[in-house]
């Protein structure tokens, strides 16, 4: 997911682009989307392990697999919803936001073990043993694939909906929307049924060559090809879990609203520092060094620091952990402020240099 994709809805600091930070409902619709997600995948699971043990198609059994391990990230999915909701406590004083990209990490490790690496395996396997099938062993594997592909695609459909939805309340297009999904369960659910559509359909493409040809060798690829797909797929999903996980900074839209909302304040004369990090899809951390304006006294001080971190919790509901810290900038520190607002403008407006210029903290 890029994150300068995202920068249309986390500037309103509203989770997913909601004016009215409606993260209740928005995570009903994607428990429920998930919850169809696993009843189509244990079905569609039973029916494929059942027509490859008939037909001993490989195509067959790796798709099986594809659909358990989908099945058991659903389940993580669920469990992340559910435990990502947890009121802070003296163990998490930032709360469990990021247990849902944790869950999100073990369900892209579930992908890559029994989906890609289990299609490899039965790739391999039908080559070494040119197992030869029944016409009727066909055309069952390719009901059976069909019958997925439906399953599979209602599935998908609901998950694409719950998107439309949050672009039409973002303002955004579909493609920008689903790239700038932040919530990583609504993520894994569309990037499962929207591989194993293009899954099911190579694999009726190698049953159907073999069906004409007699030669194995196409559906040992189509397994293969299958498995390469969900080790890719498993790949991407693990390296957006890994830097959620890791700490993100909020995006480069939202970071540049607040350092403008704080160098518009009276009271502050340079932000010499601005650093975010984001703690959940409802949650996000700013710490800011500001050089004060002469002449305010320590009650002025404590008054202005209150007035603007409450002011920044009530623009920006998702910016709910901020912390000000009163600094004397020096020349460095305001030639590196500058530094920071000029990478952050060219990072919104699209420049493609922009990651790699941005400095670090």
């Amino acid at each position: 997911m890029s994150r300068h994709a995202e920068a249309a809805h986390h500037a309103t600091g509203h989770p997913a682009g909601r004016p009215d930070g409606g993260t209740d409902q928005e995570d009903a619709r994607t428990a429920v989307t998930v919850f169809v997600a696993l009843g189509a995948n244990l079905v569609i699971a039973l029916a494929k392990l059942l027509g490859g043990l008939f037909t001993g198609s490989p195509a067959l059994l790796s798709e099986a697999a594809h659909s358990v391990a989908d099945s058991l990230n659903e389940i993580f999915l669920l469990a992340s919803l559910k435990r990502s909701t947890r009121a802070p406590d003296s163990k998490h004083p930032f709360g469990y936001g990021k247990e849902r990209y944790f869950w999100s990490l073990l369900a892209a490790v579930g992908i890559f073990v029994m989906g890609g690496c289990f299609s490899f395996f039965q790739g391999i396997e039908a080559l070494r043993a040119d197992h030869a099938e029944t016409r009727t062993g066909y055309v069952v594997g390719l009901i059976v694939l069909a019958v997925a592909l439906v399953a599979e695609g209602s599935s998908l459909i609901r998950a694409l909906s719950q998107v439309r939805g949050r672009a039409r309340q973002a303002g955004q297009s579909m493609r920008k929307a689903i790239r700038s999904a932040d919530d990583p369960a609504l993520r894994t659910v569309l990037a499962e049924d929207s591989t194993a559509c293009f899954g099911v359909v190579v694999a009726m493409l190698g049953v159907g060559l073999h069906m004409i040809t007699g030669e194995v060798q196409w559906e040992a690829w189509a397994s293969m090809i299958i498995g390469a797909l969900l080790v890719f797929v498993a790949y991407q999903l693990a390296k957006e879990s890994r830097g959620q996980i890791i700490g993100e900074a909020a995006d480069p839209a939202l970071r540049r609203a607040l350092r403008n909302f704080l160098e518009e304040q009276p009271e502050i004369d340079t932000v010499t520092t601005l650093l975010s990090m984001r703690l959940g899809t409802r949650s996000t951390l700013v710490a800011a060094r500001v050089d004060l304006a002469a002449g305010l006294d320590s009650e002025e001080v404590e008054e202005v620091l209150v007035r603007l971190k409450t002011a920044v919790r009530e623009r920006w509901p998702i910016a709910d952990q901020v912390f000000l810290d009163v600094t004397e900038a020096s020349p460095g520190d305001r030639a590196r402020a500058h530094r920071e607002r000029r990478h952050l403008d060219a990072a919104v407006d699209g420049a493609p240099e922009a990651d790699e210029a941005e400095p670090g903290p």
